[in-house]
C-alpha cells in the first residue's frame, strides 16, 4: 500500500545511524540476555502476587482491599510507560534502564517490609513506576540496536519470555508463599535486579539525542495520569455487572475524559509532548496500537477466566487448570517465535497475523458453541490452536510501531504498545466478567450471587451447596461461558479486522 511505502521509506531515512554489533551471533549474546532478565522481572511481578493474596491478607488483614495490591501496579506500570519511554528517547534508554530497574528494586523492599494493606499498596506502586520502565525500555532498546528485519526474532524472543513469565508467575508465588512466607514474593527481586543492572552493563550506551533542548512535559503526565487511573479503575470496578458501583463508575469515567480533553489539548501546544500527536496521526501507529489492545484484551481474559471454567464446570483442581493452561501459553511463545523467524527471512508482516487470527477467531467460535461436547483433549488443542495463531501478531505489533515512528520516537512508540496492551487487558476482562454476571443474573441471581463468591473464594465455595443444586449453578455457569467465548472472539475480530488494514506490509 503507498502509505505503507511512505512510512516505510521515511524510516529508512534514519536506520543507517543505529549501532549494529558485528556479526548476529555477537549481536543475539550482547543484546538479548541484557534485555530479557528485566523484561521477564516486569512480566513476572504482574502475576507472582496472585497466590500470595491470601496470605497476605490472612498476615495484614483488610481482605475487601487486598485487589488494590494488584491494582495499585497495574495502573503505575501503564502511567509509567510513555513516561520512561519519552525519557529514554531524549536521556538515553540504557541510563533510563538503570533507574527504572533501581525504582523496581527499592520498591520490592519496601513491598516486603509492609505491615499494612496501605503500605503495600503504596510499595506497589512505586514497583509498577519502575516496572512499567523495564517493559518500554526493552523493546525500545532492541528497536535501537537491531536492523528491522532482524527484529522480528528478538520480538518473538521477547514475546515467549513474557508469556513465560507470566505462566511462571504464580506457581513460583505459590511455591515461595508456601516455603519463605509471602514477603520472599517481592526479595526475590533483589538478587534478579542486580543480576539485571550488570547485564545493562554490557549495553553500549548509545549518545545521539534530538536536536534542541528538552523539557518534561509535567502537564502532559498529570493528565496522562488523571486519564488512565480513573479509566482502568472504573473497568476493574464494571466486572462485577453490580448497579450499586454505577454512580462510581460513572465519576471515574467523567474525571477519565475530562483529563482526556486537557492531555489532548496540552500535548498539542508542549515543545516535548509526552505522547507526540504526530506520532499517533500516523495511520501505522494508532491501528496497531488498537490491534494491540484487542489481542490483549482476547488473551488476558482467556487467562483470567479460563481456571474458573475447567475449574467449577470441567471439575478440574486448581494444579490441573494449571496445567491445562499451559498450552494457552506456550502456544503464544511458539506463534511469536514463528512469526519473528519468518518476518526475518521474507520481510512480509501483517499477512501472519491476518492468517492466524483468522483461524483463531473460528476456533474461539466453536469453542463457544461446543465446549460442553469437547472432551479434555479437545478443549487443550483448540487452547493450543488459539494461542499460537494469536502469537502472530505479537511480534508484528512492536516492528511496525517501530518502523513507523522512527529513531527519534522509538520509546513513545513502544510505550503506547504497552499502555495499550494494559487498557486492552483491563477492558477485556471487564467486558468479559460483565458478560458473564449479566448472563448469570438473567438466568438465576441466586447463581449470580455464588459466581461472585467463585471469583471471591474460588471453587470452595461451592462446598456448602447440596450435589442437585451444584449441578444446576455449574450447569447455568457452563452456559453463560458460551457467551463470554463469544464476547471474547469480538477481540479477535477486531483485531483481524485491523491486521488487514495495516499499512505496512513488508519491512
Amino acid at each position: 500500500m503507498p502509505s505503507g511505502s511512505t512510512e516505510t521509506s521515511r524510516y529508512a531515512a534514519g536506520r543507517d545511524s543505529v549501532h549494529v554489533p558485528p556479526g548476529a551471533r555477537s549481536q543475539f549474546l550482547t543484546y538479548f540476555p541484557s534485555i530479557m532478565l528485566p523484561m521477564f522481572l516486569a512480566a513476572l511481578d504482574q502475576t507472582v502476587v496472585a497466590t500470595a493474596l491470601p496470605d497476605i491478607a490472612g498476615s495484614l488483614g483488610e481482605v475487601e482491599r487486598v485487589s488494590w495490591i494488584v491494582v495499585s501496579y497495574l495502573v503505575a506500570n501503564t502511567i509509567a510507560a510513555p513516561v520512561y519511554g519519552r525519557l529514554g528517547d531524549a536521556l538515553g534508554r540504557r541510563r533510563m534502564m538503570f533507574v527504572a530497574i533501581g525504582v523496581f528494586m527499592a520498591a520490592s523492599l519496601l513491598c516486603a517490609a509492609s505491615g499494612s494493606i496501605l503500605m503495600l499498596t503504596g510499595a506497589r506502586l512505586l514497583q509498577g513506576l519502575g516496572g512499567g520502565g523495564l517493559m518500554t525500555l526493552s523493546q525500545a532498546l532492541i528497536a535501537e540496536a537491531v536492523p528491522p528485519r532482524q527484529r522480528g526474532q528478538y520480538q518473538g524472543y521477547l514475546s515467549g519470555t513474557y508469556a513465560t513469565a507470566a505462566t511462571f508467575g504464580p506457581v513460583a508465588g505459590g511455591f515461595l508463599t508456601e516455603h519463605f512466607g509471602w514477603p520472599s514474593v517481592f526479595l526475590v527481586n533483589l538478587p534478579l535486579g542486580l543480576v539485571a543492572m550488570v547485564l545493562v552493563l554490557r549495553l553500549p550506551a548509545h549518545t545521539e539525542r534530538p536536536g534542541g533542548r528538552f523539557r518534561f512535559d509535567v502537564w502532559g503526565t498529570v493528565f496522562f495520569a488523571g486519564t488512565i487511573a480513573p479509566l482502568l479503575l472504573a473497568l476493574e470496578r464494571a466486572q462485577r455487572f453490580d448497579a450499586r458501583a454505577l454512580p462510581a463508575i460513572a465519576t471515574l469515567v467523567a474525571v477519565a475524559l475530562g483529563s482526556a480533553v486537557l492531555l489532548v489539548r496540552q500535548e498539542r501546544r508542549a515543545p516535548s509532548p509526552l505522547l507526540p500527536v504526530q506520532l499517533f496521526r500516523q495511520a501505522g501507529i494508532w491501528r496497531t496500537d488498537l490491534m494491540a489492545a484487542c489481542v490483549a484484551g482476547q488473551t488476558v481474559s482467556l487467562i483470567s477466566f479460563l481456571p474458573m471454567y475447567l475449574q467449577v464446570v470441567r471439575g478440574a483442581t486448581p494444579a490441573g487448570s494449571g496445567f491445562l493452561l499451559m498450552p494457552l501459553t506456550v502456544g503464544i511463545s511458539f506463534g511469536s517465535l514463528f512469526t519473528g523467524r519468518m518476518i526475518a527471512r521474507t520481510g512480509y508482516t501483517a499477512i501472519m497475523p491476518s492468517v492466524g487470527l483468522a483461524v483463531s477467531l473460528a476456533t474461539l467460535v466453536c469453542l463457544a458453541l461446543f465446549a460442553p461436547e469437547l472432551t479434555r483433549s479437545e478443549m487443550i488443542a483448540a487452547l493450543a490452536v488459539i494461542s499460537c495463531c494469536t502469537g502472530t501478531a505479537m511480534p508484528v505489533v512492536q516492528m511496525t510501531v517501530q518502523v513507523v515512528a522512527g529513531p527519534k520516537f522509538l520509546g513513545a512508540a513502544a510505550a503506547s504498545v504497552q499502555f495499550s496492551r494494559s487498557v486492552g487487558a483491563v477492558f477485556g476482562t471487564a467486558l468479559v466478567g460483565a458478560v458473564l454476571f449479566a448472563l448469570l443474573a438473567a438466568q438465576d441471581p441466586h447463581t449470580a450471587a455464588v459466581f461472585a463468591d467463585l471469583v471471591e473464594r474460588g471453587p470452595s465455595a461451592l462446598g456448602g451447596l447440596a450435589a442437585a443444586q451444584r449441578a444446576v449453578i455449574q450447569a447455568e455457569i457452563a452456559d453463560a461461558f458460551r457467551g463470554a467465548f463469544l464476547t471474547v472472539s469480538t477481540f479477535t475480530a477486531s483485531a483481524l479486522v485491523l491486521a488487514w488494514w495495516l499499512p505496512v506490509r513488508r519491512i
